[in-house]
């Protein structure tokens, strides 16, 4: 088995097992692709949301939000194209009755010669230490020099089945590949074809009379249906953007590897709207700013990296994604784009309204143009939780459990802990609690010896253990442990708030981001 599969069995396993995510109706099990998220995984799941919104709106004051419906007018997606060319090109291998995105299987491919040249690059930094130029060797080595070429060539071509809707010469790139089925390990594949993503239902109480209409599959078009609302009542000048947190609905035929695909699933995204000319400028800022937001995390610099697109979208001029490595390898967390004056343009044309802006400065009215960033909240939370679960071998040859998700972040931010269930120490932990409560989201945990509460509370994540013992009720002094470093200290009631305040609060997050 693969590492790789082990870690992702690993990370479902300790989220079911901890209250994170459930598999959905697992009572008549399950459904496919699709999950609940426990008590604790709705806690992480708004605090990302939280820290999402602060960043995008709070920070920002040219930045407003939107909450648009599910349902939308059926015109709304003729005009986004999503009607005719919301597809994903298919293929199913024979044998093993899998199916498979086309153009995935062929990304998959590249990615094997990515990895041969970092690794290349690993051991040429550990030849040469400090003495190492990765500049100089990426462009001088030949066997870097020959994975590169390979990767240029199958990109380039990707790059023109995509251009020219080629399905045949897809499916020719995957057999002369050699590409097999993960699966069964066979080469024996039907050919390729497009598959419509959207869910569709009928709007109407008598099925007769009822009209079709579509789950949304992006919550982006809500935004742009709206933009005149929100800037005339805003009184909003451009640059400006709309933020929205919302549900999409997907019919993805290959939905799997946890809660990173799935049919259902929230976006958080932003539209900023610009002057035509300015939206490049923009698209890297955005860029760089995105980036610095999931840096401050600490989940690790090496998690991330940038992949700019071969395939731009019907709509785009310049996309890139924020790739993050996930249990199953790097993989699409937020995507940057530069949407032109595609959308609005198109809403224009197919409502016969007028979605422009006047620019005072300019004296003139135009389209927008639009710079999109899109993080998936569920990708967000796998990769929050995926980086944060880790196995430690203490100094006293011990292991432990520990999931150390960023403080901010985390579910519960302290655990209150009697040293017995007797003396008075439940009620003084209580209090402590009742008083803690207003600024932190806290546990009271007296089942099993302190140890083990310990144990649980690392496996759990939060960041703070307080333990209340006899000498509590002489001084009003408690030992509060840290999740990361383990130290244990005696501090006063009194001050813990301050204590864990600096660690929790969001603020530093803000400030990096």
């Amino acid at each position: 088995m693969k590492k790789s599969e082990d870690k992702l069995k690993e990370v479902i396993s300790h989220a079911k097992a901890y209250g994170y995510v459930f598999p959905s109706s697992e009572i008549y099990d399950g459904l496919s692709a699709t999950y609940d998220y426990g008590q604790l995984g709705v806690e992480l799941k708004n605090n990302i949301k939280q820290y999402w919104w602060k960043a995008m709106v709070q920070m920002n004051e040219e930045i407003v939000g939107l909450d648009a419906a599910i349902f939308m007018h059926p015109k709304t997606w003729e005009a986004s194209g999503h009607t005719e060319a919301f597809n994903d090109p298919m293929i199913d291998n024979k044998d093993s009755k899998k199916r498979y995105r086309a153009d995935v299987l062929v990304e998959e491919h590249i990615e094997k010669y990515r990895d041969k040249i970092a690794k290349d690059v690993k051991k040429g930094r550990k030849r040469f230490g400090d003495d190492f130029d990765e500049v100089q060797f990426l462009a001088t080595n030949p066997n870097v020099k020959r994975n590169q070429a390979k990767i240029d060539e199958l990109e380039a071509q990707l790059e023109s089945i995509f251009k020219n809707d080629d399905l045949p010469a897809l499916k020719d790139m995957i057999d002369d590949l050699g590409i097999a089925c993960p699966v069964s390990g066979s080469k024996n594949w039907t050919e390729v074809r497009q598959f419509n993503l959207m869910f569709s239902t009928e709007l109407g109480s008598v099925a007769g009379d009822a009209s079709k209409i579509y789950l949304r599959p992006e919550t982006a078009q809500g935004i742009f249906v709206n933009f005149l609302n929100v800037q005339k009542t805003g009184r909003l000048k451009i640059p400006f953007g709309i933020a929205q947190i919302g549900k999409a609905f997907r019919n993805e035929i290959v939905a799997r590897q946890f809660v990173f695909r799935m049919r259902e699933f929230e976006q958080m995204e932003m539209q900023y709207f610009v002057r035509p000319g300015e939206e490049l400028k923009w698209y890297e800022h955005w860029k760089e700013k995105r980036n610095r937001w999931h840096k401050a995390l600490g989940l690790g610099e090496e998690f991330y990296r940038d992949h700019d697109h071969i395939q731009l979208a019907h709509y785009a001029n310049a996309a890139s994604d924020i790739e993050f490595d996930f249990p199953m390898g790097f993989k699409e967390l937020e995507g940057i784009h530069s949407r032109t004056d595609f959308d609005l343009k198109k809403h224009e044309e197919h409502s016969g309204k007028k979605l422009q802006f006047y620019d005072p400065e300019m004296k003139e009215s135009y389209v927008p143009y639009v710079v999109e960033t899109s993080v998936g909240l569920d990708r967000m939370f796998l990769a929050v939780f995926s980086a944060s679960l880790k196995n430690e071998t203490l100094e006293d040859g011990s292991e432990r459990v520990v999931l150390s998700i960023p403080p901010a972040l985390a579910p519960y931010k302290v655990a209150v802990m009697p040293l017995t269930k007797k003396d008075g120490l439940p009620e003084k932990a209580m209090a402590i609690i009742d008083d803690l409560k207003y600024d932190f989201t806290c546990q009271y945990d007296d089942k099993d010896s302190i140890g083990k509460r310990y144990r649980r509370q690392d496996a759990i994540g939060t960041p703070f253990h307080v333990t209340v013992d006899h000498q509590t009720l002489e001084d009003n002094t408690v030992t509060i442990r840290d999740r990361d470093t383990m130290k244990q200290e005696r501090v006063k009631i009194t001050d813990l708030d301050q204590i864990i305040d600096e660690k929790v609060n969001m603020k530093q997050l803000l400030k990096q981001g």
